[in-house]
């Protein structure tokens, strides 16, 4: 019998790199994964049949012996201000172990000029991986994901509320496991995907109102739309523990999203074209969130969120301008969100759009 090939995951206890490393195990390929620790989910690696190796991204030679006898590679880069450093050494790594394909995780606004550091640097990659001699590359950029809005589903079950700060933008979020699945996917059949870029989505374009229906479907309650300011959004951000170095880019979403970047192209096929299985519908991914201990309606959680909910105007916010001062970030001459960039534009295969008013109209340019 054929042995299958070895396939190194980065960022295996992640959102997607859980997946993809369970998959692969799943269909019999020798999984070798990559984390920074040791924990209870690294644990449930080892104990789902992969090989663990503890390493930083940025470690050029602990990620080159753990490349060793790998054939792909599925690279999802860690969201913090030194990435760029990590993918190169991994670039490096990846020639002297003589990877043969890598299926990099970006995202669908990379794009050389933007204001968020994060996104330039995605932008670099895609170039990077696609210029190093004898390694096959297929890129996988999805949108916002539908757990960037699912996040609110404790919210909606015991307050009926969900926040919304993107104003009148749609998008058609894919779920983590349909994401990692297209990569999975392109894993297993190298020869067919390399060279190709997917941009995995749900089957269909959503708004405010239209996630809001479906959570309240999901957690069986009427939830209405709660219009929320970027500050206050910020402010609860960081009451809710997530890391500055994520926000200091999702400051900058935010006006993507209100100038329609994720309807551009959306929906796509790509995950059933790819997979063989119709993308999973918002409501569907609701139900799982909704089903976690945290989501449920009872009287802890209704308190806890009702705390939440008063205490996050009260808190300070993320202070982003010392951040990027210590950081001594570089940023561009003259920068410029997804829609605007020609370069985004042209990469994407997307008319360019004149006036942005147009995308307020609904007009949903596809790519060719």
């Amino acid at each position: 019998m054929t042995t299958k090939p070895r396939i190194f995951v980065t960022g295996a206890t992640g959102k997607t790199g859980s997946v993809v490393a369970a998959e692969l195990l799943k269909a019999g390929y020798r999984v070798r994964a990559m984390v920074h620790g040791e924990d209870g989910r690294s644990a449930g690696l080892r104990a789902q049949g992969a090989e663990v190796v503890v390493a930083d991204m940025s470690d050029v030679e602990r990620v080159g012996d753990a490349l060793k006898d790998a054939q792909g590679a599925y690279f999802c880069p860690p969201f913090d201000p030194y990435m760029i450093q990590g993918a190169v050494a991994f670039a490096v790594a990846a020639r002297e172990a003589r990877l043969e394909h890598i299926v990099g995780l970006t995202q669908w606004l990379a794009s050389p000029s933007h204001p968020s550091l994060m996104t330039r640097q995605l932008w670099l990659v895609n170039q990077l991986f696609a210029m190093t001699p004898g390694i096959a590359h297929t890129i996988v950029n999805p949108g916002f994901f539908a757990d960037s809005y699912l996040m609110l589903t404790g919210y909606a079950a015991n307050l009926g509320v969900f926040p919304w700060v993107y104003g009148d933008s749609r998008n058609a979020p894919a779920s983590n496991e349909d994401i990692a699945r297209v990569a999975v996917a392109a894993l297993m059949d190298p020869a067919r995907h390399a060279g190709k870029s997917y941009h995995p989505t749900g089957p269909e374009l959503l708004d405010a109102k239209d996630m809001a229906q479906a959570i309240g479907r999901a957690v069986g309650r009427s939830v209405k739309v709660l219009p929320t300011p970027a500050w206050l959004f910020m402010k609860s951000a960081r009451l809710g523990g997530l890391p500055i170095d994520l926000i200091s880019g999702v400051r900058y979403y935010i006006d993507d999203h209100k100038r329609g970047a994720f309807e551009l192209g959306a929906p796509t096929t790509d995950v059933l074209d790819v997979t063989g299985r119709p993308p999973e519908d918002f409501e569907t991914i609701a139900r799982r969130y909704a089903a976690l201990p945290g989501n449920q309606r009872t009287l802890g959680n209704r308190f806890r969120q009702f705390a939440q909910f008063m205490i996050a105007p009260l808190r300070s916010g993320f202070n982003l301008d010392k951040y990027d001062r210590d950081l001594r970030r570089p940023f561009p001459s003259r920068p410029q969100f997804a829609p605007e960039s020609k370069v985004w534009q042209r990469e994407h295969s997307i008319a360019h759009v004149e006036d942005t008013s147009a995308l307020d109209a609904r007009t949903v340019l596809v790519r060719g």
